[in-house]
């Protein structure tokens, strides 16, 4: 009982310090998934897709540059004049587009393969030949 009115200090100051390294490590894995998720919704805009920028520019996207990780933006209507206008893809701040789904991650999308079919069951059923009736009996 002597060792634990000691060293009950240190366990909760062990177990506080525990506590914080686990709380760390995990608030780091949803904020990296965030940031994945983020960075996966940029790379899916494409042209077509309607865009707001970070400086509030809303339009949509008519070229994707990969190369220069850039895009081109078409404002404005046909009635008061468009207007084009190059981004960076980290500009963008709100989209529609939508990130597919890869492959490996939704098996459920993969056919299922086909299983060999049995035909010596089919044959044999075919080759056996059918009961015959019961003779009658004359009354």
């Amino acid at each position: 009982m002597e060792w634990l009115q000691r060293n009950g200090m240190w366990i909760i100051v062990g177990l506080m310090l525990v506590l914080c390294v686990v709380w760390i490590v995990f608030s780091n894995k949803k904020r990296k998934k965030q940031e994945q998720d983020a960075q996966n919704l940029i790379n899916a805009v494409g042209p077509g897709n309607k865009v707001k920028t970070i400086g509030g520019i809303c339009g949509i996207v008519v070229e994707v540059d990969n190369e220069e990780n850039t895009f081109i933006l078409e404002t404005g209507s046909p009635t008061t004049g468009k207007c084009y206008i190059k981004f960076d893809r980290q500009a963008i701040y709100q989209t529609d587009a939508v990130v597919e789904p890869k492959a490996a991650e939704s098996p459920a999308e993969e056919e299922p393969a086909e299983e060999p079919q049995d035909n010596a069951a089919e044959t044999d059923a075919e080759n056996v030949a059918p009961a015959e009736e019961p003779a009658k009996k004359d009354e």
